[in-house]
């Protein structure tokens, strides 16, 4: 079976490595044909969409079912960003419905608690899905709580736990943000080539895409940045371009 992550370096070997956050606000009308849209004009700049959680509310399951064919049909990989945490048996339910809506991911919530990632990293890899966990997002606010010192056998701040339970579970992949490049810098070294690093935040937020790349990101999520500009093809193949490197 072809796993999440492979599915995803395959493509961006050839689009490079930039996801697109799909992520309007409520004011948008035709949202299953914009976000379509959306896949169709972008698709070669792109290596998967992601769609959050007040983004698939409004949606049927049928539409949403359509947007994730019409992403495959595009070779782009989907991922559901509904930060994911629960207990065992919810989270099992919730994944068997995104993975019959077509998506190919998932963004989880380490919060859960160690055994509880590892047996949604276990059912999802049995499928041939992927999990992402937060380690570090990119709102100015997330220092209040990621950098926050704790204790578990050692002191350590929440991001670095989130990090090592990354590792343990071996998840696919953690979000650390762009506007925070110097823990991108460091969950890099300390990850090394098991995990790979998704940076939400470039742009409109204020992440550096070169920056974040140089520091150490695999993929580059962005959303705003390309939505709302006047020729979102443009900045999209620019933000290709960074994303391999040049």
């Amino acid at each position: 079976m072809v796993t999440f992550q492979t599915r995803l370096s395959q493509i961006s070997k050839i689009n490079g490595k930039v996801i697109l956050a799909n992520d309007y606000d409520h004011s948008v009308k035709n949202l299953e044909t914009k976000t379509i849209q959306n896949i169709k004009q972008l698709h070669p700049f792109l290596c998967g969409i992601k769609l959050n959680f007040h983004l698939l509310l409004p949606l049927s399951a049928k539409e949403i079912l359509k947007i994730n064919n019409t992403a495959h049909r595009y070779g782009l990989q989907t991922i559901a960003d509904i930060k994911l945490n629960d207990i065992g048996n919810t989270n099992r339910v919730t994944t068997e419905h995104l993975w019959n809506l077509g998506f190919d991911a998932v963004i989880a919530n380490p919060i859960m608690g160690l055994d509880s990632l590892k047996n949604l990293v276990k059912l999802s890899h049995k499928n041939g899905k992927g999990v992402i966990t937060l380690c570090h997002m990119s709102a100015p606010e997330a220092r209040l709580s990621y950098d926050m010192e704790i204790k578990m056998g050692k002191k350590q701040q929440l991001y670095q736990l989130f990090l090592n339970w990354a590792l343990i579970a071996k998840v696919d992949g953690i979000v650390v943000g762009a506007t925070f490049p110097k823990i991108i810098q460091y969950c890099s070294k300390k990850a090394g080539k098991n995990l790979k690093i998704f940076s939400p935040g470039v742009g409109t937020q204020g992440g550096n895409a070169n920056e974040v790349i140089s520091s150490g990101t695999d993929y580059l999520i962005v959303g705003r940045t390309i939505l709302n500009s006047k020729n979102p093809l443009s900045v999209a193949k620019e933000l290709q371009l960074q994303s391999f490197g040049k």
